[in-house]
């Protein structure tokens, strides 16, 4: 069983040819609305990857609250610990140029009333036989002690670490496993003399811990104590959007790992996962089924 304790957000997104600047006003083309949030989105890759998965999150008594669950409960997805709280769901607003790239603005809502307690709530039950998926979209003080309970109680945690806040350093060395892109790891590490390699080696040694970068169109990254350092290239597209691809990425390498896959096996899956949901627009709607990974994976 996997248990993603994080953020639920319904997503609205516009395309324009281009991302504005600061202060300019750029004409767009088309607008849509989609479920959203770091931890819905890892929640419903990992389920989509074949895995068991409850997620433990926060809505608001409003009427973006069914729309944002509504791909989670048509995949299966077990929110019996999800809360509804007073005030608005979370929402993310978005951008996504011609070239895919995209700009996000994140409001959080009810995603920032999830407590310490909910964090002992989504650890209740847990084991040794568990994963437990975090990200960075909720209250820090629950995702700590989250953190914290799953070491306690020899659960394997993963956390994500976007949006990288200034709380990040103290909170990563906690986790099983570390997901990072390049950009964030060098702001938790640095590179240094020995670069990205050198600095993942030292940060795995140093905390005990599997790290991993994902590096975009170069695929992803992986240091363990004490073994060889793990590269996996990316399986090549011409991305349309990639707002999706860093969730679709954590929930599929959880679900490989949940099932027993070694870590080159369940990284090489996520990279081809996260590579088909940049064909497709929007976040959960484009993260690809497990059948779809199987397909890429043999061709």
């Amino acid at each position: 069983m996997i248990t993603v304790f994080g953020s639920t957000n319904l997503d609205q997104v516009g395309t324009v040819p281009r991302l504005p600047k600061p202060g300019e006003t750029v004409a767009g083309g088309t607008f849509s609305m989609a479920p959203g949030g770091k931890g819905a989105n890892q929640a419903l890759a990992a389920r989509r990857a074949g895995a068991e998965v409850r997620h433990v999150s926060a809505v608001g008594a409003d009427s973006f609250a069914e729309a944002a669950l509504r791909l989670l409960k048509a995949e299966g997805v077990d929110l019996s610990a999800l809360k509804t709280v007073e005030g608005a769901t979370g929402i993310a607003m978005i951008f996504v140029d011609a070239e895919g790239e995209n700009v996000i603005a994140m409001l959080p809502g009810a995603n920032g009333k999830l407590t310490p307690h909910d964090a002992e709530r989504a650890l209740d039950g847990l084991g040794s036989a568990d994963v437990l998926m975090l990200q960075q979209e909720i209250p820090q003080e629950a995702t700590d002690r989250a953190l914290e309970l799953a070491r306690e109680r020899g659960v394997t945690s993963i956390l994500n670490t976007a949006p990288f806040l200034e709380t990040t350093p103290a909170v990563a060395p906690k986790a099983s496993v570390l997901i990072a892109n390049e950009t964030e790891f060098a702001l938790l590490a640095g590179h240094g003399e020995g670069g990205l390699d050198g600095a993942m080696r030292d940060w795995a040694a140093r905390h005990d811990q599997t790290v991993i970068v994902t590096l975009g169109a170069q695929g992803a990254k992986a240091a363990q104590p004490q073994a060889a350092l793990i590269h996996v290239p990316a399986y090549p597209v011409i991305p349309l959007d990639t707002v999706g691809a860093g969730d679709t990425f954590c929930g599929y390498l959880a679900a490989g790992l949940a099932a027993g896959l070694d870590l080159e096996a369940a990284m090489r899956r996520a990279v081809i996962a996260a590579s088909l949901t940049c064909l497709k627009s929007g976040a959960q709607p484009a993260i690809p089924h497990s059948g779809d990974v199987e397909k890429a994976s043999a061709a």
